[in-house]
């Protein structure tokens, strides 16, 4: 075992950065690193964050982490951030309204950018959280981009989702959108002072409802919180873990677990697969000229280039 290795495995927060800069720029010695720590993850209670821009998800991950550190839990923070058009890199909103917290040596909160993956989740986002797992932090929270119903790639590497919406912002017509709804386990809304915070939550309640649950399924609560007055969030957390237990006592845990592995081998498949297929050469420069003079169509083009570079 190498001394970095060792580090990460002790809870050295510089040498897990180093780490996840590693597997955000791709590189093969982060991937090597991460392949030593994987017997060591798996552990970990992870938590999504997901629901449209202007929630107050920062916020309320912010204070999240204030109540789990008050009962005894080390946590991770992986916020995703929406790319800069210019650089690719993290605008980092999120690490700046969770200041307060950088100085607990409980908590390790990580920015990244989205780097323009559809579903507001950055492979490098779920390997950071096995990186997190392997330091021995207990609870990762998963905070997203924030760009409305699509945001469901995160379902894929969590345990639990929490959906946040607020009165409003159109959440009410948001609230029936298949995406969203499909994915949520808690919903939350959030600024619950606000005027409309009762309809909504009333919404939320019954198209909750509108589904046909077997008996002992988890039916997803609806709760209200003010995260900008620290209001409603130990609550909020009580439900995060009762719907932990629900799937250890259920087996769903495993079969969860199970599905966002298998997810994210196919996504590591195709992404490999990709860039050899795509690995410039002569002959991609031949297609791609092709195709722009309208010499060959796409399909003969694709046809052409898979035969020549997959075996039969």
């Amino acid at each position: 075992m190498t001394p970095d290795i060792q580090k990460i495995l002790d809870g050295d927060q510089l040498a897990g950065s180093r780490l996840i800069s590693l597997l955000e720029n791709r590189d093969r010695r982060g991937i090597e690193m991460l392949k030593a720590i994987y017997p060591r993850t798996g552990r970990a209670f992870r938590i999504g964050i997901t629901g449209p821009a202007g929630t107050g998800k920062s916020t309320l991950v912010a204070r999240m982490i204030s109540h789990l550190r008050a009962r005894g839990l080390r946590v991770g923070v992986v916020a995703v951030d929406p790319s800069s058009p210019f650089t690719g890199g993290a605008l980092l909103g999120d690490r700046v309204r969770m200041q307060g917290h950088e100085a607990d040596a409980g908590v390790f909160i990580r920015s990244m950018a989205s780097r323009g993956q559809a579903g507001g989740v950055s492979r490098a986002a779920r390997e950071a959280a096995l990186v997190m797992e392997a330091m021995g932090y207990e609870v990762i929270l998963i905070e997203t981009v924030g760009v409305g119903q699509g945001e469901v790639a995160v379902a894929h590497c969590v345990h639990t989702t929490a959906v946040v919406s607020i009165p409003g912002m159109g959440d009410e017509v948001q609230a029936m959108k298949a995406g969203l709804l499909e994915i949520g386990d808690v919903f939350i809304v959030n600024k619950a002072d606000r005027e409309g915070a009762g309809e909504l939550t009333q919404i939320l309640e019954s198209v909750v409802g509108m589904r046909t649950y077997a008996p002992g399924e988890w039916r997803p609560p609806v709760v209200q919180t003010m995260a900008l007055r620290n209001q409603g969030i130990d609550r909020l957390v009580d439900f995060l873990f009762e719907h932990r237990r629900h799937l250890e006592s259920t087996g769903s845990l495993a079969d969860r677990m199970a599905a966002n592995e298998l997810h994210f081998f196919h996504q590591l498949v195709l992404d490999m697969a990709t860039a050899i297929l795509l690995r410039d050469s002569a002959e991609l420069h031949r297609l791609r000229n092709d195709l722009c003079r309208h010499a060959i169509d796409p399909y003969a083009a694709a046809e052409e280039l898979l035969k020549k570079r997959l075996p039969a």
